[in-house]
C-alpha cells in the first residue's frame, strides 16, 4: 500500500513540475509590433504590418505547437510614446518578442527595456548603424546608411560627378548617410561643395535646395526617411534644378517604391543605391510582390515591407529552433547567424554585431510597362555595415 502511495506521489510531484511547461508552450507566442501607424512615418507603419500579416497568411499563425499572436500599437514616431507602449507590452501583455521600430530614436528608446526584461527586439525600419550597440537583445533585419551611402560614394566620382552638395534629414541615420557618403567621395577624389541638415519634423526643402543651386555642384546627394522622398523630387523638379545640370544621387529611401509612381517622369535617371527594389529580378521577390499586391489593393512593397517580411522569418525560425519554448536568451542565440533567400537575394544576421549582411544594388530609375521603377543595373555582394568597423 505505501509503495502504490509513494508512485502516486512521485507521479504527482512529475506532472506538477511538467505543467508549467506545458502550459507555457500551449500559451500564446506574442509580438509587439509598434509602428508609426499615423503621422509623419505613416507609411513606414503600413507597409510593415501588411508584410507581417502576409508572411503570417503564407505560413500559418501556429509554430511549433504555440499560436503566433501579433499586437500593434501605434507610436505615432514618438520616442517617448514608443518607450511607453513597449513597456506596456512588456509588463501586461507579456509579449515574447518586441519588434518593428519605425524610426531611429523609437529603436534608442526602447533598447533599455529591451535588456532590461531580456526581450528580443526584431527592429525592421530605423538604419542608423549604432542601433544594434544599444543592446544585446536588438536583431535588425532591415538596413544600415552606412551599408548603401558608401556603394554611392565610390559609383558617383566614377561616373561624371567631381563635385556634391549633401542633403540629410537632421538625425541618426542621415548623420550616418552625410558622413559615409563624403568620406567615401573624398577619398575617391571627390569635393563636397557644402553639408546641409533639414530638420525631421516638419521638413520644408526650398530653402535648402535653393542654396545647392547656388552652389552649383555636379549632384546633390539626398537622404530623407521613408515616405519624404515625394516632396523632395517634386521641390527638385518645380525648382529646375535637373535642367540646371544638376543631377540627383541618392540612397534609395528617396525613390521609394511605395511612393514613386506619384513622383512622375521628374524621377526619370535618378540614380540610388539601396538593399531592395520591387523590381528585384528574382523568382521570390516577384511571388512577394504578386502576394502583397493582391492583399493589400495594389499597393507595391518597399524596403520597409520587405525588413517586415524578413523580421517575421526570423521570428518564427527561431521559434521553430527553441521547438515552441521560447525564451529570450534561447530566441536571441537562434536568431543569430540565420542565413536565407529573402525577397532583396541571400542575407545573413551577423552572429557577433546582430546586424544584416547584404547586397546592395545600384538602380536607375526607369519606365516599364507605363510604370516608374527602380531597375537595379549593377550590385556589390554581401556588404556588411561600415559603421561597425569605426
Amino acid at each position: 500500500m505505501k509503495r502504490r502511495q509513494l508512485i502516486q506521489a512521485c507521479s504527482l510531484t512529475a506532472l506538477a513540475i511538467a505543467a508549467p511547461l506545458a502550459l507555457a508552450q500551449s500559451a500564446p507566442f506574442k509580438i509587439g509590433l509598434v509602428l508609426p501607424m499615423t503621422g509623419q512615418q505613416a507609411s513606414t507603419g503600413r507597409q510593415i504590418e501588411a508584410a507581417a500579416r502576409l508572411y503570417m497568411a503564407q505560413n500559418g499563425d501556429t509554430v511549433a505547437g504555440r499560436k503566433v499572436e501579433l499586437i500593434v500599437k501605434d507610436d505615432t514616431s514618438l520616442p517617448d510614446v514608443t518607450k511607453r507602449l513597449a513597456q506596456e507590452l512588456i509588463v501586461n501583455d507579456k509579449v515574447d518578442v518586441l519588434a518593428g521600430m519605425g524610426i531611429t530614436p523609437s529603436a534608442m528608446a526602447t533598447a533599455p527595456l529591451a535588456t532590461q526584461s531580456k526581450t528580443p527586439l526584431v527592429v525592421m525600419a530605423a538604419a542608423t548603424s549604432s542601433i544594434t550597440n544599444a543592446s544585446p537583445y536588438i536583431v535588425r533585419t532591415s538596413f544600415t546608411l552606412p551599408q548603401v551611402s558608401v556603394a554611392m560614394g565610390d559609383w558617383a566620382p566614377k561616373n561624371g560627378v567631381k563635385s556634391v552638395v549633401t542633403l540629410v534629414t537632421d538625425y541618426g541615420p542621415g548623420n550616418d548617410a552625410e558622413k559615409y557618403f563624403s568620406e567615401r567621395f573624398t577619398l575617391n577624389g571627390g569635393k563636397v561643395l557644402e553639408k546641409l541638415r533639414v530638420p525631421l519634423r516638419n521638413p520644408d526643402f526650398a530653402p535648402f535646395l535653393q542654396k545647392v543651386r547656388d552652389a552649383k555642384p555636379d549632384a546633390l546627394f539626398v537622404f530623407v526617411p521613408s515616405g519624404a522622398g515625394a516632396a523632395v523630387m517634386k521641390q527638385f523638379v518645380e525648382r529646375g534644378m535637373d535642367k540646371a545640370g544638376i543631377r540627383l544621387i541618392a540612397t534609395g529611401d528617396v525613390t521609394d517604391d511605395d511612393q514613386l509612381n506619384d513622383m512622375g517622369d521628374g524621377a526619370l535617371g535618378v540614380v540610388t543605391t539601396h538593399h531592395y527594389s520591387a523590381d528585384h529580378n528574382s523568382a521570390l521577390n516577384k511571388k512577394f510582390v504578386d502576394a502583397f499586391q493582391k492583399a493589400n489593393k495594389g499597393m507595391r512593397p518597399n524596403f520597409m515591407g520587405v525588413g517586415g517580411y524578413d523580421g517575421m522569418r526570423v521570428i518564427y525560425e527561431a521559434l521553430k529552433t527553441t521547438k515552441g519554448k521560447g525564451g529570450g536568451d534561447a530566441l536571441l542565440a537562434a536568431m543569430k547567424g540565420q542565413v536565407f533567400e529573402s525577397p532583396r537575394g541571400e542575407v545573413l544576421i551577423d552572429a557577433q554585431t546582430r546586424d544584416i549582411v547584404q547586397d546592395v544594388y545600384l538602380r536607375k530609375v526607369e519606365k516599364k510597362n507605363g510604370q516608374l521603377y527602380n531597375v537595379e543595373f549593377d550590385v556589390i555582394k554581401a556588404v556588411k555595415d561600415p559603421g561597425k568597423d569605426k
